[in-house]
C-alpha cells in the first residue's frame, strides 16, 4: 500500500464506518471487502444497491488515488448481476484499464467469497490539482 493510500484511508471515515476493510492500493490497483450487516438490506431482504455501490466506488477511489495523483469520479456506472444476502463478505477489485493525461478509466468487479460476480462497476476518473 503506498503512504498516499494509507493517509486517504486513514481520513476515510466513511468507508470505515460501512465496514470496509482494504487489502490492497497500489497505483492503478486496489482490493477492499465488506460484509453486508442487517442495516444494508433493503426491502427485498438483498443488500441495497447503494451499499454495493458505495464498495465499488472506494475500490476505485483507491485504485485512482494510490499514486499519489488526486482523483475525484467524473462518471460512475454500475451493473447489478445477482444479489447478495446479509452476512455475506463482498470483495471489489478495482483495476486502472487506462489513464491519460487527466483522464482514468477503471473497471471494478465486486463478487462473493466464491467468486460469483455480483455487480461490474466503470468509473472515469479526473486528477485535480491538490487543495
Amino acid at each position: 500500500m503506498t503512504p498516499f493510500a494509507q493517509s486517504m484511508w486513514d481520513a476515510d471515515t466513511a468507508s470505515q464506518n460501512l465496514g470496509m476493510a482494504l487489502l490492497a492500493a497500489d497505483p492503478g490497483h486496489a482490493v477492499l471487502t465488506m460484509t453486508i450487516r442487517a442495516d444494508m438490506v433493503n426491502g427485498h431482504g438483498i443488500a441495497h444497491g447503494g451499499f454495493i455501490f458505495t464498495l465499488a466506488d472506494s475500490a476505485f477511489a483507491f485504485a485512482c488515488n494510490a499514486a499519489g495523483a488526486a482523483s475525484v469520479a467524473a462518471n460512475c456506472q454500475i451493473t447489478y448481476l445477482a444479489p447478495a444476502a446479509e452476512g455475506e463478505t463482498l470483495t471489489a477489485t478495482a483495476t486502472e484499464i487506462v489513464r491519460k493525461g487527466r483522464q482514468g478509466i477503471t473497471d471494478v468487479t465486486v463478487t462473493r467469497a466464491d467468486g460469483t460476480l455480483i455487480a461490474a462497476f466503470r468509473g472515469h476518473s479526473r486528477t485535480i490539482k491538490p487543495s
